[in-house]
């Protein structure tokens, strides 16, 4: 298995001890970032990162892209536009990432990531990295439970399906599986950036994300390490790593 790692938090680069990823092949991605606003630099990152998913579903492959947020997952839809598959996407997150520019009141643009996917502010990536917005109804949220009111409004209208880990009801066609780490309890992930809150288990968004991968249709699938560099060595994020990117 080949696994590209996208070793940032946004466009900030992160140690490598962030990332205690199994045995595997590691195709690293980094270069240096331009000067200009977060967009501009994280679309510099990103164009690569679409054409290493794009190459890789070329060849045979189904991507497995690790980072340090949420926001790559648009260049991981870019990439695989790009080759030709238009994915839905299922989405485990702690959080809603659904905000708009506008609606955030604290300006965090990693809390934007899923709704740019769904076509918001489409100058600010998508029309960068080339890729088409996410119906609505193919999106499924899963087990998003800290929301903000501006997040709970629009989900509130919106065909976006919201999930448990336990009764993920899939979109058609091929999957873009994105998950972000702070899905699980924030008492078995010590360092998390944003805990959520209460949640469930490793072991059962292990298994969740084991019977969307069962069905042999996620076209791609992408790990968001939402935790703060470690202290010292953590035994359990590889472990957890390497469970859930197990072959």
């Amino acid at each position: 298995m080949t696994i590209t790692l996208v070793p940032y938090h946004h466009d900030e680069r992160l140690p490598e001890s962030t990332f205690p990823l199994p045995r595997a092949d590691v195709v690293e991605v980094t270069r240096p970032l331009p000067d200009g606003d977060v967009w501009t630099r994280l679309a510099a990152l990103y164009g690569p990162v679409s054409a290493e998913v794009a190459g890789q579903v070329g060849g045979g492959t189904r991507p497995t892209v690790v980072s340090g947020d949420c926001m790559t997952a648009q260049a991981v839809l870019a990439g695989l536009q790009k080759a030709g598959v238009d994915p839905s996407v299922v989405w485990y997150d702690g959080h809603g990432d659904i905000h708009s520019v506008e609606s955030s009141t604290s300006g965090y643009i990693g809390g934007m990531s899923l709704r740019q996917i769904l076509g918001d502010h489409p100058e600010l990536l998508a029309d960068r990295l080339g890729f088409r917005p996410v119906p609505e109804e193919r999106t499924v949220l899963v087990d998003a439970r800290d929301l903000d009111p501006a997040e709970a409004e629009f989900l509130a209208t919106a065909k976006v399906r919201r999930s448990p880990v336990d009764d993920v009801v899939l979109p058609d066609g091929p999957i873009l599986l994105h998950i972000d780490l702070d899905v699980i309890d924030e008492a078995e992930v010590p360092g998390i950036k944003f805990p959520a809150g209460a949640g469930p288990s490793t072991d059962a968004v292990i298994a969740s994300a084991r019977r969307v991968l069962a069905t042999g249709r996620v076209a791609a699938l992408d790990v968001a390490c939402t935790w703060d560099p470690p202290e010292n060595d953590d035994t359990h994020r590889a472990d957890l790593l390497e469970a859930l990117l197990a072959p």
